[in-house]
């Protein structure tokens, strides 16, 4: 049986169709976040570059696309149909005028359907890893660059220590099958993912310690909501059933965290001891305020800029690193639609279809553009200020 083709212009006109809740979306996002410019602070002063127009665009784009994937997606990313096998762009299938947008691969699933679903699974990984990368760097930072000395030297010891593995090897290490199956990741997790309890238990005592009436809320909202996603992550234990990860999401995770966590530790170390120098921090210190007061309170807020551009960047390195062990066959299930495994599928057959390969790279280098760009406008308007 012959496969029917549609033409370039529809297939065009087809994925701006599929997109529909995407352009509406931004259409009422773009729209308000212009006309209220002026009341939303660092984010309305993105709006006055075409940089920052540019990488607001692009990341909204996915995120909306990552939320309404199922009804963006015309089939289940891991549905076959036999007959749609390495089929071309455009191709419909006979009797049913089923439309594979951007064809099929070479297990009979829709490629459109897949690089959509793919944009779920990275954007909930990548900026998830990167905001427990910036927890552990820095709740670790603050002290060593406040105190100095011995405490200083340790933390920075053992920073400089992970930074000096090559980074695949060093995934390479913490992903590979056999280390999977021992307690290693799990330890590693249970460790990394005390930190946000931690830092936001800080944070909350430090600011309130003499408002009891403020204070018993925000720690035990905190310690609740925080062990919650403890039992859920580490244990995959959530009593609600919302958190679920897989052994290799977890391990991937746990990886992502390591790997990051010492270069946000010496961003903060480096600008907290710039920082600490200032006279409002002497201020607050003739005050008597405490040490962690002062870190979390003076010093982390005038810090705020490099870490948002760095937390722009790192998502995007992350997004590429998802990709790089999703192509060595490191990263999730090799059924999983993420962008990294579906360019691995595809490169096996490159020479004879390039088809398959194509959805998921441009997805990959447009999300990561965007994220670039957002970053270079933060930091262009963090140097203003």
């Amino acid at each position: 049986m012959q496969l029917e083709f549609v033409g370039p212009f529809q297939i065009f006109l087809g994925v701006l169709i599929r997109f529909w809740p995407v352009w509406i979306c931004l259409a009422i996002v773009l729209g308000a976040s212009v006309t209220y410019k002026k009341k939303l602070g660092l984010y309305g002063q993105l709006f006055d570059s075409g940089v920052g127009i540019a990488g607001v665009t692009l990341c909204l784009f996915w995120l909306f696309t990552a939320i309404f994937a199922g009804t963006i997606s015309p089939f289940n990313p891991l549905g076959q149909i036999a007959i749609m096998k390495d089929a071309l762009p455009g191709a419909v299938e006979p009797g049913s005028q089923q439309l594979y947008l951007f064809g099929g691969d070479k297990l009979s699933r829709d490629v459109f359907s897949r690089m959509v679903f793919g944009s779920k699974i990275v954007l909930i990984i990548a900026p998830a890893a990167t905001a427990f990368a910036l927890m552990v760097g820095i709740t670790l930072g603050l002290p060593a660059g406040y105190y100095g000395g011995r405490i200083d030297s340790f933390l920075s010891f053992l920073a400089n220590l992970v930074l000096a593995f090559p980074v695949i090897l060093l995934f390479y290490l913490l992903v590979t099958p056999g280390i999977m199956d021992t307690p290693i990741p799990y330890t590693l997790a249970g460790i990394f993912f005390l930190f946000p309890i931690i830092f936001f238990s800080a944070l909350f005592f430090t600011r309130y310690k003499n408002r009891p009436n403020r204070l018993y809320p925000l720690l035990g909202t905190t310690l609740l909501i925080g062990g919650w996603v403890y039992a859920g992550l580490v244990f995959n234990a959530d009593p609600l059933g919302f958190i679920a990860i897989t052994p290799n999401q977890l391990n991937i995770f746990v990886a992502v965290v390591f790997a990051s966590s010492p270069g946000v530790f010496r961003i903060v170390r480096g600008l907290v001891m710039d920082i600490k120098t200032r006279d409002y921090v002497a201020a607050a210190q003739t005050r008597g305020e405490t040490p962690w007061y002062i870190m979390l309170w003076e010093i982390l807020p005038n810090a705020r800029g490099p870490l948002i551009v760095d937390a722009c960047l790192r998502i995007g390195y992350t997004t590429i690193l998802l990709g790089t062990l999703g192509y060595f066959g490191l990263g999730l299930a090799p059924e999983s639609p993420d962008w990294g495994t579906a360019i691995k599928d595809a490169s096996r057959l490159l020479r004879s279809f390039i088809h398959p390969a194509l959805p998921p790279t441009v997805a990959l280098m447009s999300f990561v553009l965007g994220l670039n760009l957002l970053a270079d406008a933060l930091r262009e308007q963090s140097m203003k200020d």
